[in-house]
């Protein structure tokens, strides 16, 4: 398949020795071609593979220099933008079964019907995706992956939680969500560009909406607090109500359809959502300083005011300093957070698709270096779901060649005869999850990540097949 895009993405990165630069472009290319694969089963030979292990192991290599031309690219694509999502959000990585890897950290995870606490090893990765208003994903915009340090037993009874009040902001591990808004904000977008970042409930911080309203870089954060809001005076407790029984007052000045997906034994269905909205006024908590200052959000809440019997009902509060004065800017909000979905998926297809919680590196430092490679090669795969359906008119051309689309053709139809017109983006997507197991027939919907990247995978193992043949004709 076309390689460009390895180029486009890596050509910026210097790790201070051109042979780093050019294996780091195979290791790409490699594990592209084979995303399920382990690193020695992506690899050609044991040289590569040997190759492959010396460039994770070089402690030289810091793994946001591997990521710098990636960031450059997907920043260039946002400026043909009018506007741009950057999602964040964490994801954990689990390797408690890999026990000789040095330097993982513990990952709490709640499991089991009673809820006990299970402690599992790995490492947090927190990252910023950027994408289109019409769901393109363009790219990362910044990432930290990384290992918990270790902390004193005395820390250890404090909990660190991004809302406890007795430790600074920057000494919580939700510190994550501002040092990537601001270094989003380092990369110096023109005034002309409209940048916004979207969050979880994990991010509803006041310490987030201030910093987002001193650098002017916006965000739209689902409510995770029922705080005290609309205090006449910044300290005091007698005054203001809490945010919810606020947003319940307010009128509902429109409401929604939306299709809500089969889920477990619950069939799929359409919910009636109400949308109610106002503006108010954040308060510094109690233990902030006088020179904290409140500032003005807006609150856009949606409900399914009757959902059907013992099914719980839908319910969002969205928080944003963006303007949102009727019904337009209301669900242009509302349709803007929906898209945060894609960092699952982009979540997804590290886990599931390249798989990298089977990869056995022995130290955390050699796996944040693989996860950052594994991280493009997981937006190239997102982006050719998705482009797919965003673009679908498209011309194939930027990602296949034309003996490319042709040999996918032939392999899909049986035909020698091949069109004179090059197919389009979405045609050639198709055929190529059809080599992963997708059936598409007539009501089946969009192929999904799982039937793409097995059909990549199948799809590079018949051009080598190809590549092969051809040598061996001219024998």
């Amino acid at each position: 398949m076309d390689n460009n895009w390895i180029k486009n993405e890596f050509d910026l990165v210097s790790l201070g020795d051109e042979r780093l630069n050019k294996r780091l472009k195979q290791i790409v290319q490699r594990v592209s071609e084979s995303p399920e694969s382990t690193i020695n089963h992506a690899c050609n030979d044991w040289a590569e593979t040997k190759a492959a292990y010396r460039f994770f192991s070089n402690d030289t290599i810091d793994y946001k220099k591997i990521l710098e031309g990636h960031i450059q690219s997907t920043k260039a694509r946002c400026l043909k933008n009018s506007a741009v999502l950057v999602i964040q959000d964490t994801t954990y990585f689990n390797y408690t079964s890999h026990p000789k890897t040095k330097g993982l950290c513990a990952l709490s995870r709640n499991r089991g019907k009673h809820k006990e606490k299970v402690e599992t090893l790995g490492l947090l990765m927190h990252s910023s995706l950027a994408i289109s208003t019409d769901g393109e994903p363009l790219g990362l915009l910044d990432q930290k992956i990384y290992s918990r340090p270790l902390i004193s037993e005395e820390k250890k009874k404090i909990k660190l939680s991004s809302h406890n009040t007795s430790l600074p902001i920057e000494e919580k591990e939700s510190f994550r969500w501002l040092e990537l808004l601001r270094s989003n904000h380092k990369l110096n977008f023109p005034s002309t560009s409209k940048i916004i970042t979207i969050c979880d409930r994990e991010a509803d911080i006041y310490e987030l909406f201030k910093l987002s309203n001193d650098i002017e870089m916006p965000v739209l954060v689902r409510a995770g607090q029922n705080r005290k809001v609309n205090k006449t005076s910044t300290h005091s407790e007698k005054t203001g109500e809490q945010l919810w029984t606020f947003i319940h007052k307010q009128p509902v000045i429109g409401r929604i359809q939306i299709k809500v997906p089969e889920k477990d034994n619950t069939p799929e269905r359409i919910a009636t959502l109400s949308i109610r909205f106002n503006n108010f006024m954040m308060n510094p908590p109690k233990s902030k300083t006088a020179g904290d200052s409140s500032f003005k959000l807006y609150a856009i809440h949606l409900v399914e005011e009757h959902s059907p019997k013992n099914i719980e009902p839908i319910e969002w509060l969205l928080l944003t300093n963006l303007t949102a004065e009727n019904f337009e800017d209301a669900l242009e909000k509302i349709k803007w957070y929906c898209l945060r979905w894609r960092i699952e998926i982009f979540h997804k297809v590290l886990k599931s698709g390249i798989k990298v919680e089977d990869c056995r590196l022995s130290t955390s430092a050699r796996l944040i270096r693989y996860l950052a490679i594994s991280s493009v090669i997981a937006w190239r795969i997102l982006w050719l779901t998705l482009i797919a359906r965003t673009k679908p008119d498209m011309n194939c051309n930027i990602f296949l060649s034309e003996t490319e689309w042709k040999i996918l053709f032939i392999k899909n139809f049986k035909k020698s005869k091949i069109p004179n017109i090059t197919p389009n983006i979405k045609e050639c997507v198709i055929w190529i999850a059809k080599l992963g197991g997708f059936l598409a027939r007539k009501n089946d919907k969009n192929p999904g990540i799982t039937h793409i990247w097995r059909g990549l995978k199948k799809f590079c193992d018949i051009l080598e097949g190809g590549a092969l043949a051809k040598v061996m004709g001219n024998i």
